[in-house]
């Protein structure tokens, strides 16, 4: 059965051109997502703009450079609901370029829709989100084969593109790959079933974002929670109340668990676990709860509570895939405050042990800066240990984000390899 109110974010990714904006746009309008007064905005855009209907793409493309130019260059997000669940979409760039922020958009992704242009099948930059979209341990992915207006609505057309994939998807670890022959601009297999593809007996793009299953994409083996403050009321009714508050990063916690403090070691047992609408018995991702425990022990902001029998990696030395964020590039043995769940520590880059050449998703050895864009496997060392595990089991705790000190600006994103 599925959550009416579960939520589903997922990230679109093409090359430029490939009709993402469209997309969106059509998913929006069909479903009936957009208000009236952004909808008579766009039709005045639209014929200011010499269009017969309605340019979808402006749905998404807020920034007056991206209508200028009918390119995205940052992300958009956009919240629509329907009445079997909520969504939100990250709309990210097609160009090399805004690699970083394909990256922004698709680390909290549950589905990547990849889209290919059915004139030119699965081309560099298809590969190249495909690949980004597997590094970041994205559960699912849905190919949709856009423009199949422009060829005839062929069903081995459609074909030539799965071939095309799936020859790249053997070497990616993604496990669930869909595949939707679609027309954006005419709204073919978007919301509605189309009338011109009848060979196609796979759901629309709609249907199947509401009816995919997604509650295993959370970690529901290893119990982590970050404290991010310690709760101390000090009135009527709550005179000796000491609360951990934070949100379970995954795993499941109950009331009489046995329970280990990272990184101190103290262990306890957990005796109630409270909500704003009051006690309950267990927790579980991603929910926020504060935690009291049995014993009094010292706590802080960015401990971390952890099953006494399961615990992670206490460690100050770590491997990463860093994505350099930042227009200046990396400082060598740099001081930067690396940020971990609701820990902070400083850190060095120690080392950069390869570089990805984003066009051959080769690796580059020789070259040791991080420019921006870049995507590289680096060491680095950190000032205190962090609960680490690795992004492949705990996208949560296998993320990191590096911030330099001088500006506070977000320089670097990264997961623990």
């Amino acid at each position: 059965m599925l959550d009416n109110n579960q939520l589903l974010r997922f990230t679109t990714a093409g090359s430029v051109d490939d009709g993402k904006s469209t997309l969106i746009g059509r998913l929006l309008y069909d479903s009936k997502s957009i208000f009236e007064d952004q909808l008579e905005a766009i039709e005045k855009t639209s014929k200011k703009k010499g269009h017969n209907g309605v340019d979808l793409a402006l749905f998404t493309d807020g920034l007056r450079d991206e209508r200028e130019q009918g390119i995205t260059i940052d992300v958009a997000y956009r919240y629509f609901t329907t009445p079997k669940r909520k969504f939100i979409i990250a709309d990210t760039p097609g160009h090399i370029q805004y690699t970083r922020n394909m990256i922004t958009g698709a680390s909290t992704a549950n589905v990547a829709i990849i889209l290919v242009d059915a004139r030119h099948g699965v081309i560099e930059q298809t590969k190249r989100h495909a690949f980004i979209a597997s590094l970041l341990r994205i559960p699912h992915i849905i190919v949709c084969i856009n423009k199949m207006d422009l060829v005839d609505f062929k069903e081995d057309i459609f074909d030539k593109v799965i071939n095309q994939f799936e020859e790249i998807s053997s070497k990616m670890l993604v496990k669930d790959i869909r595949y939707i022959p679609i027309s954006a601009l005419k709204g073919d297999n978007v919301v509605n079933r189309s009338k011109q593809m009848d060979w196609y007996q796979g759901a629309p793009l709609l249907h199947t974002l509401e009816t995919m299953h997604i509650s295993s994409d959370i970690n529901k083996v290893d119990a982590r929670f970050p404290v991010q403050t310690v709760l101390r009321p000090q009135r009527e009714g709550f005179i000796d109340y000491r609360g951990y508050a934070g949100r379970v990063a995954s795993g499941v916690l109950r009331v009489n668990d046995e329970i280990t403090v990272m990184p101190s070691g103290f262990t306890s047992k957990i005796k109630t676990i409270n909500t704003f609408d009051g006690e309950i018995q267990e927790a579980f991702a991603p929910m926020s709860v504060s935690i009291t425990l049995e014993d009094d022990i010292d706590i802080s902001r960015g401990d971390m509570i952890v099953r006494s029998n399961n615990k992670p990696e206490a460690t100050q030395d770590i491997e990463v895939m860093l994505c350099w964020l930042h227009n200046n590039p990396a400082k060598p043995r740099a001081k930067y405050t690396i940020r971990h769940t609701s820990n902070e520590q400083k850190a060095m880059i120690k080392e950069v042990v390869y570089k990805i050449d984003i066009n051959t998703l080769g690796r580059v050895n020789d070259d040791k800066e991080l420019k921006m864009n870049d995507i590289s496997k680096v060491k680095i060392h950190t000032t205190k240990p962090l609960m680490v595990d690795t992004y492949r089991e705990n996208r949560t705790t296998g993320s990191i984000i590096l911030v330099d000190d001088a500006t506070n600006e977000t320089v670097a994103a990264g997961m623990i390899v």
